[in-house]
């Protein structure tokens, strides 16, 4: 199973979008600094996740998420919250 991801910066709202087969792993690798893309906007919190069943599928998700309408896709669903 791959997971896409996305985070949520408890700082300043900042979201990020990932990939991995380990979320709470991954998670603590972002909240310790292991990461410098995410390492200034710490603590980080799950904001959602997606499973699926190759890494194909989650990278096209992943690109997805990172690209313009993915923007608006994760901003509108943190409006619904």
């Amino acid at each position: 199973m791959f997971f896409v991801y996305v985070l949520r910066s408890c700082v300043n709202g900042n979201f990020y979008v990932g990939m991995t087969i380990d979320i709470p792993k991954r998670l603590g690798q972002h909240n310790s600094g292991a990461n410098r893309s995410t390492k200034a906007h710490r603590p980080w919190e799950l904001f959602f996740s997606e499973e699926y069943q190759t890494r194909i599928e989650a990278r096209e998700r992943e690109v997805y998420l990172k690209s313009g309408i993915g923007k608006e896709f994760i901003k509108k669903k943190y409006s619904e919250r």
